[in-house]
């Protein structure tokens, strides 16, 4: 299934994957020529973009908020509770488009957060209960379902 993301919309969640420690500073300067190859543009992008690997380092944390502002995109702080739920909602629409299974999803959420980020807690207790399918009631495709279910729900849910 194709992605339904965007160039803005990809370099968005890069950031925020970047703002959790899960993304190096050269992944973040890739990142900013693919949105430039894309069509986004603006001076701090394209200075980004610019950054060899050993200047990434020390000039993405000044170019990126920077370059995100310009495109009216959001920064998230290093380790905010904002840019946690964008990291969900990312891993989300990734689920959603087929770029990982629910199983994947819950895995990601639960070693990602544990059961400490209320928006995905649902999900994270989903990883548990795939742990113990084979002494529980339910079947992966049950499970799979619910996942897919709470998927939706909370995606629906930030839309409005």
């Amino acid at each position: 299934m194709p992605t339904i993301s965007s160039p803005a919309q990809d370099l968005q969640d890069l950031a925020a994957f970047w703002s959790l420690g899960e993304v190096r500073a050269p992944e973040v300067v890739d990142a900013a020529c693919d949105a430039l190859l894309a069509g986004l543009d603006s001076p701090a992008l394209r200075r980004l973009a610019a950054c060899t690997r050993a200047e990434a380092d020390y000039d993405a944390p000044e170019l990126l908020p920077t370059a995100l502002s310009e495109l009216g995109l959001t920064f998230y702080p290093r380790g905010s509770d904002a840019g946690r739920e964008a990291v969900a909602h990312s891993l989300l629409r990734r689920m959603l488009a087929g770029e990982m299974t629910p199983q994947e999803l819950a895995f990601r959420i639960h070693q990602q957060f544990g059961h400490d980020l209320l928006l995905t807690e649902r999900i994270a207790a989903f990883h548990d209960e795939y742990d113990i399918l084979e002494y529980g009631d339910k079947t992966e495709e049950e499970v799979d379902a619910e996942v897919l279910a709470e998927a939706h729900r909370l995606t629906e849910q930030s839309r409005t």
